[in-house]
């Protein structure tokens, strides 16, 4: 198992040197020069002495691939740079905004634990009954239907036409709901059908025929035996869904003016402020790798035959 875990810790490293180089390459492709744009965003007229100075400044002079290196290295120090747009340090505005999309993140995933598993077991159990065809149809329904026009419309049904919720903002737990169910909602029609299909093909294993007539109760069939093998399954969905949520915030959060690192993102983007953009792509990186991962142990540890591997 250590040798396991430290062969996928090794193998990490390329993947992230990789990624960082592509979006540190990506953007230095862009038309832009960013040095006037750090110019423009500050007020200030780009002149040519203006802008040279300001290239020396963001060292903009060195070539490509040791601004990369120096980008790197300062970037394992935690050190992005500076924002151009209020010249703060891009780590500060991160760690500002971060806290709101981790909280938008939890409760979204409160919410996928609570309500899938229930109704993927009930719809398991109650298979091919009225329950089970409406449950799949609202399935069907929440796997089709965009994130944003959700939004959109359950902005206009809870919180314009019956004025339950309000439209946008932050402060109280009324203003996370709305975001939270947007954010969610496709992950719990995922999880529903994935947990459907995982208690049916369990139900048929013969160990549930062995239960059975040892004279074990259907109940703690379902949810000893059953349910427990069935979300063995689930485990690498449900650790990937971690960083998707909150890669998936980006969208949800400027739809309901939600003060996380999405909405951050996108203000970057529309101002140009490449150095909160590299951090954002980085960030998102390394979460991915490191919950692929840490799911890949843990599948690993809960299956004897892998592991036993060698």
């Amino acid at each position: 198992m250590k040798k396991y875990i430290c062969r996928r810790l090794l193998l990490t490293v390329p993947i992230l040197f990789g990624i960082s180089f592509l979006s540190f390459l990506l953007l230095n492709l862009v038309p832009a020069d960013p040095a006037e744009v750090a110019l423009r965003v500050n007020e200030i007229i780009p002149t040519p002495e203006s802008i040279d100075a300001m290239r020396l400044q963001l060292g903009l002079d060195r070539p490509f691939l040791l601004r990369y290196f120096y980008w790197l290295f300062d970037a394992m120090r935690l050190d992005f740079g500076y924002s151009y747009v209020n010249n703060r340090l891009v780590l500060d505005e991160i760690a500002r905004c971060l806290p709101a999309t981790l909280a938008l993140a939890g409760v979204a995933l409160l919410m996928i634990l609570g309500i899938s598993i229930p109704l993927g077991v009930l719809s398991a159990v109650y298979k091919d009954s009225l329950f089970d065809r409406l449950i799949r149809t609202l399935v069907f329904l929440g796997t089709a239907m965009p994130s944003y026009w959700l939004g959109l419309l359950l902005i206009w049904w809870l919180a314009l036409a019956w004025d339950w919720l309000p439209t946008s903002g932050s402060g109280t737990f009324a203003h996370i709901i709305l975001p939270a169910i947007t954010l969610s909602m496709v992950y719990i029609s995922i999880y529903i059908r994935l947990i459907r299909n995982n208690m049916l093909e369990n139900m048929q294993q013969y160990y549930v025929y062995y239960a059975r007539t040892r004279g074990l109760t259907e109940k703690s069939i379902i949810l000893r035996h059953v349910l427990r093998n069935s979300l063995h399954s689930s485990i690498t969905a449900l650790g990937m869904s971690i960083p998707q949520l909150l890669a998936g915030t980006v969208i949800i959060e400027n739809i309901f003016a939600w003060p996380g690192v999405g909405r951050l993102c996108i203000s970057a983007i529309f101002s140009r402020d490449y150095p909160v953009i590299q951090a954002y792509i980085l960030m998102m990186a390394v979460l991915f790798v490191f919950c692929n991962l840490l799911v890949d142990i843990i599948q690993r540890w809960m299956d004897p035959a892998l592991r036993q591997e060698r």
